[in-house]
This record gives C-alpha cells, sequence and structure tokens, in this order.
C-alpha cells in the first residue's frame, strides 16, 4: 500500500488564489495514483495520496524564503 505526500505552497496555480482548488487535487491525486499503477503495479485502490499546502513563508530554497529567492531569480534574469 504506497503512501505518497504531494507538499505544494499554499499560494495558487492563478492570480488572486491563495489555494490549490479542489480539482487541481482530484488531478493530482489521480496524476500520482496513475504514475504508481504504470510504474509500479500497485493497485488505484490501494494508493493513498495526501496533499499537503504549506504557507509560502514557511518554504525556501536555495538558502532564502521563497519571495526573496523568486525575487533574486528575476533580478538575474534581468541581467
Amino acid at each position: 500500500m504506497p503512501i505518497v505526500t504531494v507538499q505544494v505552497t499554499r499560494e495558487g496555480s492563478a492570480p488572486g488564489r491563495n489555494a490549490v482548488t479542489a480539482e487541481e487535487k482530484a488531478e493530482i491525486i489521480k496524476g500520482v495514483s496513475q504514475v504508481l499503477l504504470d510504474v509500479l503495479n500497485k493497485p488505484l485502490e490501494s494508493t493513498y495520496v495526501v496533499i499537503e499546502e504549506v504557507d509560502l513563508d514557511n518554504w525556501g530554497w536555495g538558502g532564502l524564503p521563497t519571495v526573496q529567492y523568486r525575487a533574486q531569480r528575476a533580478a538575474q534574469a534581468k541581467g
């Protein structure tokens, strides 16, 4: 019985949203479950998918909070 945890930032997928929609979560669950079926032959009914939304302030990479990291990358891209 596989259990997969998917973490996403709580910021939504479009301007003005602050969360992932129920429809988007359903697609994530469907897709992850299908991958486990296709790759590991794990039946859909035995696969559990947990989606955790993390506040953007609690997410970071490159040694920086996400907002600062994105700003730094945007500045570098402008060159």
